[in-house]
């Protein structure tokens, strides 16, 4: 597809992945960066052209609401919706962990939050000759991580709900659905389950997305992901190994 003279929202863009996905699609297109905290975003967008910032929690239904009533009057358009933010906790099962709450909460990022904005930005992305959405899974929805296990749940829904959006929305709209599928990433949110040691850079993530969305890639397994999607399908269990030594 087209990535230039677009109108792009990218979700959690004051750090990390989209971050880097903002810094790559800026010189050529409008960039909304949006997050919790303002001053992070201000921060990001602050040596960047074509970059701006929008302050906005996506798990909040009228914070979604304010944020697509402004980009409708600000910007008239949206061509690309990347939903990137995450959250995650690292425990065990095996722990006394709460782990309904934590379920809850990566939930209500991870899945929640972007099937909301999807519908709620869908008749603008509609409106173009040609839109995009992007999901922003993990190699973990293909294989769960023992280290992050209700993280690892909630992006495997993501992965499923990608895959029938794609489906749905090719019947009868000019909106493409891209799944972008990272293995372990060097960000703040992957730091406690060693992504500062053994991540691969995040920019490597931005650069593999601009390559899928030109070349229409759906589902962009970056890194090892592609790794593991093959041996999944042809040993799930050697699979499952390698993620859990």
């Amino acid at each position: 597809m087209n990535i230039t003279n677009n109108t792009i929202l990218i979700t959690g863009g004051g750090s990390g992945i989209g971050l880097e996905i903002a810094k790559a699609l800026s010189p050529d297109n409008t960039v909304i960066i949006t997050g919790r905290n303002k001053e992070k975003l201000d921060t990001a967008a602050k040596n960047l052209d074509n970059v701006v910032t929008i302050q906005a929690d996506i798990t909040n239904e009228s914070d979604v609401d304010r944020l697509v009533e402004e980009i409708k009057n600000t910007f008239g358009s949206l061509h690309i919706l990347i939903n990137n933010a995450g959250h995650a906790y690292a425990y065990t099962l095996s722990e006394n962990s709460d782990s309904y709450n934590k379920a809850v909460a990566e939930f209500a990022t991870n899945y929640f939050a972007p099937v909301r904005l999807i519908e709620k930005f869908l008749p603008l992305l509609k409106q173009q000759t040609e839109a995009a959405i992007v999901n922003v899974s993990s190699i973990v929805a293909f294989v769960p991580a023992s280290n992050i296990p209700t993280y690892s749940d909630s992006k495997a829904a993501l992965h499923s709900y990608t895959q029938l959006l794609r489906y749905e929305l090719a019947k009868n709209t000019d909106v493409k659905v891209f799944e972008l599928m990272p293995p372990l990433v060097n960000t703040d949110l992957s730091e406690e389950i060693g992504g500062k040691e053994n991540g691969i850079p995040a920019s490597d993530v931005a650069n593999d997305l601009v390559k899928g969305l030109q070349e229409d890639i759906y589902e962009i397994r970056v890194g090892n992901t592609e790794v593991i999607y093959s041996n999944f399908f042809a040993n799930s269990e050697a699979s499952f190994s390698v993620l859990n030594p």
